[in-house]
């Protein structure tokens, strides 16, 4: 019966090290950087920090860029073609088709430059920015405006839309992690 226990202490034990020791491989598999040319252009393009842009893309789609949500929401980044199309436009592109924002480069572009509008609309809040990237402008601006929410961000918690609370929750865990994984030197 020792000699049981001590085998199966012996395993866990061994578990944990191959665990300990591999770690950081195996938490670089579940969040990725790819893309990444894409997410580094554009993020410096919109000043926005690719780390954040990563773990928006792993919320949203887990980077599969042939992603399409039950409201239309399309690619790597969710885009609604409504909203990608106004930035296009105001950065001078047309969009012509829906499907054009399944191609991974354009998908972020938009998303980046959208994400960045949001932020700064926010003020650098990146709370109530992701709120409104999943949940809309107006809904943001309501809850801030009925008290809801202040317009710091600090209270995350009262996002009275579940989906909305956990994807800012979420983005904000991710993003922390992809900071701790990708230090830079």
């Amino acid at each position: 019966m020792k000699k049981k226990i001590l085998i199966i202490l012996g395993i866990i034990v061994g578990f944990i090290v191959v665990y300990l020791l591999f770690q950081h491989v195996v938490l670089k598999m579940i969040y990725p950087k790819k893309y990444s040319e894409y997410v580094y252009k554009y993020s410096q393009e919109n000043e926005v920090d690719p780390l954040l842009v990563f773990a928006i893309i792993k919320a949203e789609s887990d980077f599969k860029s042939d992603a399409l949500s039950k409201s239309g929401a399309i690619g790597l980044m969710q885009l609604m073609p409504e909203t990608a199309e106004e930035i296009l436009n105001e950065i001078g592109i047309e969009l012509k088709y829906d499907d054009e924002l399944y191609d991974e480069e354009k998908n972020i572009k938009v998303g980046t430059k959208y994400y960045a509008f949001l932020n700064e609309k926010y003020n650098g809040k990146i709370e109530l920015a992701l709120a409104a990237y999943n949940a809309g402008i107006g809904n943001v601006n309501k809850w801030i405006e009925e008290g809801i929410i202040s317009k710091d961000g600090s209270n995350i918690e009262n996002i009275p839309y579940k989906e909305t609370n956990n994807y800012v929750r979420k983005i904000l865990r991710d993003y922390a992690i992809y900071r701790n994984l990708y230090k830079e030197k």
